[in-house]
């Protein structure tokens, strides 16, 4: 139980991570850019872009492991939740979730190859790597945001089965009172 409250501590911290990072780049662009959304730098327009994305994909890492466990967790939870406490949003905030988590693993893939032919001694802080990864980090950002719109729908998944309280497993069934007033008669 302490792993599930540990992913989930680290779910609410993302959304709170990913939050900050996309005010401070709505405050950027609200400053760089003209009234039809287009930047008055582009090279700083798409390093800060840059920027948005690695700092997001960086705070993602520290759920990426969990993530899918997360979710089953959410959609057994979200079965045995009572109707009343159902929103209607859940399932297809989980599928969104879903289907950003396989993207995102799509994505994984792709990177471990581009890796590979990279440029012998092309490492961190080599242009063909540090340009690789940028356009790495920018293919992942709308699924990592995907996760920051709708993660949340996991947490309260969560709280609505702690108010629920616990489920029983087996139906309760009615105390049987004996027939034989406490008397039980034995075998010889």
């Amino acid at each position: 139980m302490s792993h599930r409250r540990t992913s989930l501590r680290r779910l609410n911290r993302y959304l709170r991570h990913s939050d900050r990072i996309l005010a401070s780049w709505d405050a950027f662009t609200e400053f760089n850019t003209d009234l039809d959304g287009w930047p008055f730098d582009e090279d700083a327009y798409g390093r800060r872009a840059a920027v948005r994305d690695s700092d997001t994909a960086a705070a993602f890492t520290s759920i990426r492991t969990d993530a899918r466990q997360l979710l089953a967790t959410a959609r057994l939870q979200l079965q045995h939740l009572p109707p009343r406490l159902v929103r209607d949003s859940w399932p297809g905030q989980l599928s969104i979730l879903e289907e950003a988590l396989r993207r995102l693993h799509a994505l994984d893939e792709q990177w471990r190859q581009t890796m590979a032919q990279l440029p012998e001694g092309a490492g961190p802080g080599t242009g063909a790597y540090d340009n690789a990864l940028d356009e790495h980090h920018a293919e992942c950002w709308s699924y990592l945001d995907d996760w920051a719109c709708h993660g949340r729908a996991i947490l309260d998944i969560q709280a609505a089965t702690r108010r629920a309280g616990p489920q029983p497993k087996r139906p309760q069934l009615p105390a049987v009172k004996s027939r034989h007033g406490g008397y039980r008669a034995t075998r010889r």
